[in-house]
């Protein structure tokens, strides 16, 4: 891999780090002709989690779609450079010309994802508590009695009945559906309700002239939904990173500070590309984003404010003279530049 470009990127790079923040990398590579022309191309090289390059092809494709992530590597600070090739140089000459219009959805898009991730009614930290429970199938199963349906558990309690010695059968026409009769004498084999593994309903062989009790309805498609549901909980429990989760202040609510924080940082950058036409990756109002990290903000005023800013930032970009796109030969001239360099090596 034949790197050009090779950067410290993310918190460290905007000034918001934290002692807990771990150093993220990206770069850029070019690959070699004979992999071009053939079946080896990469577009892209994850080395890990935290480490990231991009086929110099690739790279000015994203900077021509405003990629805020791929934009910023072009304006980060001289201290986050840990390798820089002359041919990288003549891409850095040219950074202003990736500055459009199209600025505006990418960065300001991005902005208020991060709002929705941070306050999303499905956000995870957030889940309503009876969701976090593992329920039972038999919480899913209701029966019809007296013009009125109840749980079937209720059902079973009051009228003192063993689910164990109930039995199911398909009612025709009628999804998700059952007779349920009962094995008064314990002599008929009945095979209860729910299957052994608890996961799905499990049906009986019943002799004719039984009569059934009432008419047992599953909730088949909630139940699958808890279930991927409380798979998605558990597995969001064991990966999940607990200093991100704050207490906003006066709001009583635990939302993702980390979010909040990325949403005003996109912001701010995007009203400096419309006013300023350049990309301020080092962040001189840091301490102020940390707080909206820790939580120490009036969630509505944000919310306020942020909504302000996406309004001003359409009208900016409206009114500014930054190009709608990238010009197409522009950037297929500098691709090819940037390769005749790296290959005359």
């Amino acid at each position: 891999m034949n790197i050009i470009f090779k950067a410290i990127v993310g918190s460290q790079a905007y000034g918001t780090n934290t002692l807990g923040s771990d150093t993220d990398y990206k770069g850029v590579y070019v690959q070699a002709t004979h992999e071009l022309v053939g079946f080896g191309y990469k577009e892209q090289i994850e080395i890990s989690k935290d480490e990231c390059y991009f086929e110099v092809r690739r790279f000015l494709q994203l900077l021509q779609s405003a990629n805020p992530t791929m934009l910023e590597l072009l304006f980060v600070p001289e201290d986050c450079i840990i390798e820089k090739h002359p041919a990288f140089d003549l891409i850095l000459q040219h950074r202003d010309k990736f500055l459009t219009k199209k600025c505006l959805h990418s960065f300001g898009g991005y902005a208020i994802a991060q709002i929705k991730k941070a306050k999303g009614l499905d956000k995870k930290m957030n889940w309503e508590k009876d969701r976090m429970v593992r329920k039972s199938l038999m919480d899913f199963c209701f029966v019809y009695q007296n013009g009125k349906t109840l749980p079937l558990e209720s059902f079973l309690t009051e009228n003192n009945l063993d689910e164990k010695r109930c039995g199911l059968v398909n009612l025709a026409h009628f999804k998700d559906c059952y007779a349920l009769y009962y094995d008064v004498a314990k002599q008929l084999g009945y095979r209860g309700i729910m299957a052994e593994n608890g996961d799905n309903i499990r049906l009986s062989s019943v002799p004719k002239g039984e009569k059934d009790l009432t008419i047992l309805y599953f909730n088949k498609e909630g139940y699958s939904s808890h279930c991927k549901d409380y798979q998605q909980y558990t597995e969001w429990l064991k990966n999940r990173n607990t200093q991100r989760y704050v207490d906003i202040q006066n709001h009583g609510q635990q939302i993702d500070g980390k979010n909040l924080l990325h949403c005003q940082r996109l912001l701010d950058m995007a009203l400096e590309i419309a006013q300023l036409k350049t990309i301020i990756v080092r962040r001189p109002n840091a301490p102020d984003l940390l707080k909206i990290r820790r939580g120490e903000i009036d969630l509505e005023r944000f919310m306020g404010k942020a909504e302000e800013d996406i309004l001003k930032l359409e009208e900016l970009f409206k009114n500014s003279d930054l190009p709608d796109e990238v010009n197409k030969d522009f950037v297929n001239e500098l691709l090819l530049e940037v390769r005749e360099i790296v290959n005359s090596e």
